[in-house]
């Protein structure tokens, strides 16, 4: 109990019940209940639209007006406080009226006692306070949901969502009319993931965090960590907290791609003065061998070729892997990423006519200017549309570049539609001297990441066997 009284309206056009009702609550407790009086409709009105009363008695009866044109009038003034609506005799209609419109009791003139009166504003206070708690807990939590960051869905018995944020709307590129029952099946790129989500949430401990693949209504992939429990057991409802890291694993991805291209350089480097110097021994001394009259023979002239051949194949390998993994000298001037994917279409054309290549352009406007070594940036744009181009079947390839800019980043992607490239591969694809084809050197792509680092960007590869390649290069626009 406070020390402030309760403040209390009571409309009422009967000054005799004014002063009963006021001598009861002063039974009650002296000096708990301050007790104001409106003698009519407009007056109560009046009061209604200060808001400075804990609890209201209302007479149903107010001259041509009645108590449900008070609870109206709260309605359309979106002000909730509780009301007693009070009524000359037991009418079953009218309380049930006066509920429907949301008072909090009703008590009939000739029956009430202090302990009733007591009560029933006891009650009512209690339950308002109860509601607004609710309220203020709803509205914060509504907050959460409408302002969180990650993706949360509600899912019914059926796996249907029922619910969605407008995070989870945004990512997953739906319409809400669209997302609200479509079951969540749909939302996980692979079966077997989808089965094992719901092996987990309907265990003991739900489900989390679990790493699954999403797919957007456009059908790209997601990666998302999966946080799910349990809301009500007995209705199967559940809530579904997902977290795209989507672009944190990609980081990570180009992270380690840095980490294993510095590596890779410096055991280049290795090699090349480890190797390089027995390779140079070798080839004197077979220089000097063929000067002696016993390599005058044919079979010792044949030997001695293939040592000489496959010396200067091995020292030609570390040049290339050293050209591919060093460090190297750029001249930057300002350059046009539509105007340098040109370039490198212009150079790959007589590869696109001959494969009968289908080339669709979509081109930022205007174009994204970042500072770069055209000559160099061509030469890795090349080996991409390249690789493309040999990926996909003559006569029915169809090649798409884009180009667009994300705030200070200027991005190029190139994608096809060959066969795609198995998981277990594309881990490998940047390595020196990894190469699915029979007459590759498996070092344009390690020069391409090479070129790409060099710029201070990223490339990273999208890919599904079935669905083909999308390389993305992501340079800095300053």
């Amino acid at each position: 109990m406070t020390d402030q009284p309760i403040h209390i309206l009571m409309i009422d056009d009967d000054e005799d019940d004014f002063f009963l009702v006021n001598e009861l609550l002063q039974d009650i407790s002296p000096g708990q209940y301050q007790l104001d009086w409106a003698s009519t409709y407009a007056l109560g009105v009046e009061e209604i639209g200060r808001k400075a009363h804990d609890i209201y008695l209302v007479d149903y009866r107010l001259g041509p007006y009645t108590g449900i044109d008070i609870l109206h009038h709260f309605q359309q003034l979106r002000y909730k406080a509780p009301v007693i609506v009070l009524t000359g005799k037991g009418d079953y209609t009218i309380d049930k009226e006066a509920m429907m419109a949301g008072a909090s009791d009703y008590l009939v003139k000739g029956e009430i006692s202090a302990d009733l009166l007591e009560r029933s504003i006891r009650y009512a206070l209690d339950e308002m306070n109860h509601l607004r708690t609710l309220a203020e807990s709803e509205k914060k939590y509504y907050g959460v949901f409408e302002k969180a960051h990650d993706l949360i869905l509600l899912a019914d018995c059926d796996k249907n969502i029922i619910d969605a944020n407008p995070a989870a709307l945004r990512t997953l590129q739906y319409e809400k009319d669209d997302i609200l029952y479509m079951n969540l099946k749909n939302l996980f790129l692979f079966e077997e993931q989808y089965r094992h989500f719901f092996e987990q949430i309907f265990g003991e401990d739900g489900c989390g965090p679990s790493e699954y693949n999403f797919v957007t209504k456009t059908g790209k992939k997601l990666d998302v960590m999966v946080n799910a429990v349990m809301l009500d057991a007995a209705a199967q409802i559940f809530l579904c907290v997902v977290q795209d890291i989507t672009e944190k694993k990609r980081e990570e991805q180009e992270k380690q791609q840095q980490q294993k291209f510095v590596i890779t350089g410096r055991i280049a480097r290795v090699i090349a003065h480890e190797v390089r110097n027995p390779l140079t021994n070798i080839l004197l001394a077979v220089s000097q061998f063929k000067l002696e009259p016993t390599a005058a023979t044919e079979d010792s002239q044949l030997y001695t070729d293939i040592i000489e051949r496959n010396c200067i194949r091995i020292n030609q390998l570390i040049t290339e892997l050293l050209h591919s993994t060093r460090m190297i000298e750029l001249h930057i001037q300002q350059h046009g990423i539509n105007e340098l994917t040109e370039k490198a279409l212009v150079l790959a054309q007589d590869r696109l006519q001959l494969n009968e290549i289908k080339v669709e352009k979509q081109f930022s406007e205007p174009d994204v200017m970042i500072p770069a070594d055209a000559e160099k940036v061509e030469i890795a744009l090349l080996n991409i549309i390249i690789n493309a181009i040999e990926a996909m079947t003559p006569g029915q390839g169809e090649l798409e570049i884009y180009t667009t800019r994300n705030n200070d980043k200027a991005i190029i992607q190139i994608r096809d539609n060959g066969p795609g490239i198995p998981e277990d591969m594309k881990a490998k694809l940047f390595d020196p001297f990894f190469t699915s084809k029979p007459k590759g050197s498996g070092l344009g792509l390690t020069s391409t990441q090479n070129i790409i680092i060099n710029h201070k960007g990223n490339i990273h590869v999208d890919s599904e066997p079935g669905r083909g390649t999308t390389f993305s290069i992501i340079l800095p626009t300053n």
